[in-house]
């Protein structure tokens, strides 16, 4: 069979924090790509404002770079665990991965998961072993882990026998070599390793058309576009083609747009053919896993596995007596849009409505994924509440199960009891412990996810912030029964509306942990701190203090309060009871109960315990 020698289509894979996007930056700065004019940022594939704040990657991205006459298609994916379903799908789109191994870290969790995904789909693998400049690398151990990782995930024999690069994403540089000393000012040895191990797309331009969709994106221009990969054939501008629906039905549209990639930059083309990476726009309801054929002889392609959603939550509109004050879009019908117009290029997400007008049922893939959408719209002027997060129960061969994570710890010695004793509690299970000795240890355990939901908060409190916790989502698990992950502590309500004063916090702060600073605006119902024991606790956070005409010469000191614990999104969410709304404006992240009013909350309580 003819090959098209022209071209190479990878998949940059590594865990969260490795340097893939480093490592995509460098590769675009030193092949034939960018003119001498183009200023490139730092981790320029990471354009979502979220994405270079944390330093992390959300959507899958693509790229293409010329080295030596050959067109390099680079997919860079991400690395969190529940961004996994963009992974999954461009595993599809390549024919070789490159794997990136921190040179002090090894491997880790989602390590094994993107592995997993590339060995199943039969890639070709080239493992570059990045931050060889660390003081503290050990190259040749971790490509002994990578190795014992290959053989644990079943890789076949032309797997294992893979190719080792070792790098500086940073400094850009690379070798065959594992002394850092002998490290090349480029990434031609990177370059060098994908154009002869990675299999070239056969030439099939002949053949009837295959387009399947990987990705989904959307523009106010042009509509829904369909990102993928053109399997077989050739398709123009302006081609009547057949659309293959998941459901078995076909609709006929005209290909209206279609876009190569280059650089950073969507181009503009009016023909791609088999092996191209291309999106392509004229269909409104095309969907992933979709197969775009010719009409002559329409053949679908096998649909891809799109892993269902693990975690779920209520999204509501505001109804608190602050609603409406900070927000832009603050209605049911704003929130339906904005959720409607995320499933245009989210598939893992899910999005149902409920008994009331004012609810929905979001579910995603983890914690993770739904903060991201509820900070994404925030920053876009939505107001309304979400509710704390439940893992969806399955039923599998008539046995109700729920999702398993692997959690990977790394803590100093002296916190693994406490850590063993309080992931107990969640029902985890360790399932390896490895101590090299050097005061840290690594543990592995298998947790259901409804325990993970708030440890982390609880984690870094157990390592005084020197711990380091991974975890990525492994099967689903008969149910364990109980109840998993509560909050030990109540929470501290407000009585009344009003101001905080310094007055009352000083005279509360010794039942718990303050949220909120003096000037603060409160209303009844709102939780305003975590009470130091089991049960919620009432109290009177605007009562100012009576002012008389006698003073002291040393009692009118002036007042001193505990730092308060002003909660993140992700600390608020993991806070959350059962009988509790996360409040979110563009300006604000309140904590309340459902039931505001004190009496009505005590009623309430006390039916439940009948």
């Amino acid at each position: 069979m003819e090959l098209r020698n022209d071209i190479r289509n990878i998949a940059i894979i590594a865990h969260v924090d490795h340097g893939k996007t480093s490592l995509v930056n460098e590769l675009l700065i030193q092949s034939d790509t960018l003119d001498g004019h183009t200023q490139l940022d730092d981790r320029a594939m990471d354009n979502n404002d979220i994405e270079r704040e944390r330093g992390i990657t959300i959507l899958a991205k693509n790229t293409a770079v010329d080295y030596k006459g050959t067109r390099v298609n680079i997919m860079d994916t991400p690395g969190h665990a529940d961004f996994g379903g963009e992974v999954e799908r461009i595993m599809k789109m390549v024919d070789g991965v490159v794997l990136v191994v921190d040179a002090y870290e090894g491997t880790m969790p989602q390590t094994r998961f993107v592995l997993k995904r590339a060995l199943d789909e039969g890639l070709v693998p080239v493992v570059v072993v990045n931050k060889i400049d660390k003081p503290s690398a050990r190259p040749e151990e971790v490509v002994d882990e990578v190795l014992e990782l290959f053989i644990e995930l079943g890789a076949d024999d032309d797997q294992i026998e893979f190719p080792v690069v070792y790098a500086s994403a940073l400094n850009g540089t690379s070798s065959t070599s594992s002394d850092p000393a002998d490290q090349d000012d480029n990434m031609d040895a990177i370059f060098d390793a994908v154009l002869e191990h990675v299999p070239a797309p056969a030439d099939n331009r002949d053949e009837p058309l295959q387009f399947q969709v990987s990705m989904l994106d959307y523009s106010d221009y042009v509509g829904r576009i369909g990102i993928g990969r053109v399997f077989q054939g050739t398709i123009k501008v302006g081609d009547s083609v057949t659309l293959m629906k998941t459901d078995g039905s076909t609709k006929n549209f005209r290909v209206s747009k279609m876009f190569g990639f280059f650089g950073l930059n969507r181009v503009e083309i009016n023909e791609a053919i088999g092996g191209d990476l291309i999106a392509l726009s004229g269909m409104d309801d095309i969907f992933v896993g979709e197969t775009v054929s010719s009409s002559t002889d329409p053949i679908a392609m096998p649909l891809l596995h799109v892993d269902e959603p693990t975690l779920q939550m209520k999204f509501l509109t505001n109804n608190s007596p602050f609603a409406g004050r900070e927000g832009k879009y603050v209605t049911a019908r704003n929130l339906e849009d904005r959720l409607s117009r995320e499933l245009q290029t989210d598939v893992s997400l899910n999005v149902e409505p409920t008994d009331s007008p004012d609810a929905f049922t979001v579910s995603g893939r983890g914690e993770l994924h739904l903060s991201i959408l509820i900070e994404n719209m925030r920053r876009e002027g939505y107001e309304f509440q979400v509710s704390r997060p439940e893992v969806i129960i399955r039923e599998i061969d008539g046995v109700a199960s729920e999702p398993f994570e692997r959690l990977q710890i790394d803590t100093p010695e002296e916190y693994m009891g406490s850590i063993i004793e309080a992931l107990g509690t969640r029902k985890a299970e360790m399932a390896d412990m490895i101590n090299p000795g050097n005061g840290q240890v690594r543990l592995i355990f298998l947790v259901p996810a409804r325990g993970l939901i708030g440890f982390a908060t609880e984690f870094m409190s157990l390592t005084r912030g020197y711990g380091i916790m991974n975890h990525t989502f492994d099967e689903y698990r008969p149910a364990v029964g109980g109840s998993i992950g509560r909050r030990r502590n109540g929470a501290l309500v407000s009585l009344d509306s009003g101001q905080a004063t310094t007055y009352s916090i000083m005279n509360i702060e010794e039942r718990g942990q303050i949220f909120i600073t003096p000037g603060t605006e409160v209303y009844g119902g709102m939780i305003i701190g975590e009470h130091n024991r089991e049960n919620d606790l009432t109290v009177n956070i605007t009562k100012a203090k009576q002012q008389t005409n006698v003073r002291s010469a040393n009692k009118d000191q002036t007042n001193v309060i505990k730092q308060p614990k002003v909660l993140t999104l992700e600390e608020s969410i993991q806070f959350m009871d059962e009988d509790e709304y996360c409040e979110i404006t563009p300006e604000s992240i309140r904590l309340r109960k459902q039931i505001l009013d004190k009496s009505a909350r005590e009623k309430a309580s006390k039916k439940d315990k009948k």
